[in-house]
């Protein structure tokens, strides 16, 4: 039998809780495929502001998807090697698993790893528009095709869950400078405290603008005859780049799935093993130590540095955990109203007379002039929208999603207060709505919270954090 649970409450359209009062007694199944995601060459590379031609594909883009079952209740965590993905996206995939599976759309986490070598599956960015364009709807059936194809492969398993510690490459990339060497930011004024991606080893560098999450934190299952069947890893760094020219490439989080499979001895299993990463709370978290010289290195050599590391911190975890047969699973999606910010009088009038200054068929380039578009853009919002938060429960693991670029402070408090542990925080969830700083990260500045970069209320993060917390303690007071 099956409890349904209806959640209610302000800005809530619909939610729905479930879980399995058998779950204790059911035997535990366990299912991994992936589908690839790869789009043709020719097709524009996004990850800065000026987007390029794919020239090459160095490694395949994967949609990668774990589905566990307990008793009658299944989710699924879906996880693709994109940039970002609409919300639309998310909703026709869901609702594809839903039709043809029967698993609620409300147990199904999709999300994006934040590679900035993919092709662009975001369509507006940040369109709250359902229409999908002719890739995004090639993503989402391959999304459901996945989870179809991981259904397939659910086997009898055991499940389990740590953490490891990778501190050597996570770094805030948002710092302090020296009074009165602020560089003008794109709307004409030094009001900034601090600036992301400052120069290397400067003499005007004070100090980072903010913490670092260096948990991996890891959930494992494995056949009931112990061979490895997946890995559900959440790790807080942005991306690593350094790929070669216009190559399409999924970063690290690729080479950590073929490591963790060299690692544990899986390179030749059927159904093949998957180590899914997750992208945690990055966004004001990257590679670079600022504090000392760059160093040249070859393209693609850092990435599987960083890959290899990881890998090895979570290889030497995964020997620790202890296994169950039998767990809990439950759900719980909501929507969120929040407001959009929008530019004042004065911030108009001054993007209008930027781009008064483009020739008729010219396009912004410089920092200026794509900040005055976006300007414009962003007073064409609405004054409010709703937005996907979800919930889930696995055994004593508690995985919290958001649609943004969320910073680490963010996840480390919901890390802390989270009533499961350990906890994982998915970034780039069921959309893509820009960056989430906390309210003392917006009153410091800094392109993270540029109207046009961050598109949300300044206290956006701390409403979405709340709720969050609200649905996991439903969850944990489930039967």
């Amino acid at each position: 039998m099956m409890k349904r649970v209806l959640l209610a409450g302000a800005a809530v359209c619909a939610a729905c809780v479930t879980i399995s009062r058998a779950a204790e007694q059911a035997p535990f199944r366990a299912g991994a495929a992936k589908s690839n995601i790869t789009p043709p060459l020719g097709e524009p590379i996004i990850g800065g502001f000026h987007p390029f031609p794919a020239a090459h594909v160095h490694d395949e883009l994967w949609a990668k998807c774990l589905v566990l079952e307990s008793g009658t209740s299944r989710v699924a965590l879906v996880v693709c090697d994109l940039l970002g993905l609409a919300r639309g996206l998310s909703d026709e995939a869901r609702r594809l698993v839903q039709q043809e599976t029967g698993l609620p759309a409300s147990h199904v986490l999709v999300s994006a790893t934040h590679t900035h070598s993919a092709c662009s599956a975001l369509g507006g960015r940040y369109n709250l528009s359902a229409e999908l364009n002719p890739y995004q709807q090639f993503v989402a059936r391959r999304v459901a095709d996945a989870v179809r194809c991981a259904v397939n492969n659910l086997e009898p398993a055991k499940i389990g869950w740590t953490t490891a510690e990778v501190p050597q490459h996570v770094f805030c990339r948002r710092w302090f400078l020296k009074p009165g060497t602020m560089p003008a930011n794109p709307f004409g004024n030094t009001n900034d405290l601090v600036k992301m991606n400052p120069a290397r080893a400067s003499k005007d560098l004070v100090r980072p603008a903010g913490p670092t999450d260096p948990q991996v934190a890891i959930l494992g299952v494995q056949s009931r005859e112990g061979r490895p069947l997946a890995l559900f890893a959440n790790y807080s760094l942005h991306y690593v780049g350094g790929v070669r020219g216009a190559d399409i490439s999924a970063d690290y989080y690729g080479m950590f799935d073929a490591r963790m499979r060299e690692l544990l001895g899986a390179e030749r299993q059927s159904p093949q093993f998957l180590a899914i990463m997750s992208n945690g709370t990055s966004g004001n978290i990257n590679n670079i130590d600022f504090s000392r010289p760059g160093e040249r290195v070859e393209p693609y050599a850092r990435m599987r540095e960083v890959a290899h590391d990881v890998a090895a911190a979570v290889h030497a975890a995964y020997q620790t955990i202890t296994w169950h047969e039998r767990v809990p699973l439950a759900a719980a999606f909501e929507e969120i109203e929040l407001a959009f910010r929008h530019p004042t009088t004065e911030q108009l009038e001054r993007a209008k007379g930027v781009l008064a200054k483009l020739g008729p068929d010219a396009k912004p380039k410089t920092l200026e002039e794509i900040y005055a578009a976006r300007t414009l853009e962003v007073q064409g919002q609405p004054a409010r929208a709703r937005f996907p938060l979800q919930a889930l429960r696995i055994g004593e693991v508690g995985i919290t999603t958001l649609p943004n670029e969320v910073f680490s402070e963010t996840g480390l408090e919901l890390k802390a207060r989270n009533p499961f542990k350990p906890a994982f925080t998915v970034s780039l969830a069921h959309g893509y709505f820009g960056y989430l700083p906390t309210p003392e990260q917006h009153a410091l500045g800094g392109y993270e919270t540029w109207l046009g970069t961050s598109r949300l209320e300044v206290e956006a993060s701390v409403k979405m954090v709340d709720r969050l917390l609200g649905m996991l303690e439903r969850l944990r007071t489930l039967p």
